[in-house]
């Protein structure tokens, strides 16, 4: 993949004042010539950004940058997270890219994004509708010094990250599903799959993968979750500005991720108490072919759901698929 490390430096040099940035002040600051600059304004025109070129004042931008990697990492100010971001038109899915890369060695904080995905994973074996050009689809690569039956844990964190970034650009406050989907007056706008690698005894990488409807109008849902899906757009009444939200959303998950790494699991679990929604609620929970029924209690330290049976048993669940009864 090539270097974009100098086009995400330009970008953010363009976007740090309103008027014209000269070439040469640009090929000082990247250490490069003036031919090498024009070059990459070339390719960031390619890419779909509107530069005005002025022979005697330099280069500017014209409206609002495309939805790409260049953009969200010259939008960000975290310190690793997207330190890395392989950003692709089209992929199956944003997850299998990522392990790939973590398996190459990838760094911590490396973020794969999809404008679409064709093979898009959801939990249990379902499909991630993904369409082109109106949500977020992208993975996060994670190296946590943690053990493997800790690592669910994440799953909580990259939910808080998810609700908050949400709720900054959607006037209806989100509610978390235990344990990986974000709703939005009940109906589904995101949703987390955590994928791990790893030995008895240690975690290699976990790769946390975060869908957001976010641009999607209903007739764009499959008619299967039509009644079940929603968007930000939906919701919000308003177009959300996509570079924005991933931004947010990265900046997020550094945030969590280094409290969790800090202070461990129990701040993020009691932020995640502040989104759940179904304390109280009479629910149906199903693990393949298991079913459970009872009064949602709420969820142990660890993170395991706890429910009352109507016999008044109380058992715990490690995982499973929830709905409202």
């Amino acid at each position: 993949m090539r270097d974009k490390g100098p086009e995400i430096e330009i970008i953010r040099l363009l976007k740090a004042g309103p008027g014209f940035t000269s070439g040469q002040r640009l090929s000082c600051a990247l250490g490069v010539s003036r031919t090498a600059i024009w070059k990459h304004m070339e390719a960031l025109r390619k890419s779909g950004y509107r530069i005005e070129a002025s022979p005697s004042k330099g280069y500017r931008l014209r409206g609002t940058g495309p939805f790409n990697g260049v953009e969200v990492s010259a939008t960000l100010k975290t310190e690793f997270m997207g330190s890395e971001i392989h950003f692709f038109e089209e992929t199956g899915s944003t997850n299998v890219k990522a392990f790939e890369l973590a398996r190459a060695g990838a760094p911590e904080g490396t973020v794969v994004m999809a404008e679409s995905q064709s093979t898009g994973k959801g939990r249990i074996g379902r499909r991630w509708e993904s369409p082109a050009g109106v949500n977020i689809y992208l993975s996060v690569i994670l190296r946590p010094p943690v053990a493997p039956q800790n690592a669910p844990g994440l799953t909580f964190l990259a939910a808080v990250a998810t609700a908050e970034a949400i709720a900054a650009f959607c006037p209806m406050r989100p509610i978390v599903k235990w344990p990986n989907d974000v709703l939005i007056e009940g109906g589904k706008a995101a949703g987390i799959l955590l994928e791990m690698d790893a030995e008895p005894d240690r975690v290699h990488f976990v790769i946390v993968g975060i869908g957001i409807n976010v641009n999607a109008t209903r007739e764009m849902f499959p008619e299967y979750i039509r009644n079940t899906a929603t968007s930000l757009r939906e919701k919000a009444g308003r177009e959300i500005d996509r570079t924005a939200l991933a931004a947010s959303l990265l900046t997020g998950m550094e945030t969590w991720y280094k409290v969790y790494l800090s202070r461990g699991f129990s701040p993020v679990l009691d932020e995640w108490k502040a989104y759940f929604g179904f304390k109280g609620s009479v629910v149906k929970v199903t693990s393949f072919d298991n079913i459970i029924k009872g009064r949602c209690l709420g969820v142990d330290d660890a993170g395991a759901l706890i429910l009352e049976k109507d016999s008044g048993e109380v058992v715990k669940v490690l995982s499973g698929d929830v709905e409202a009864v």
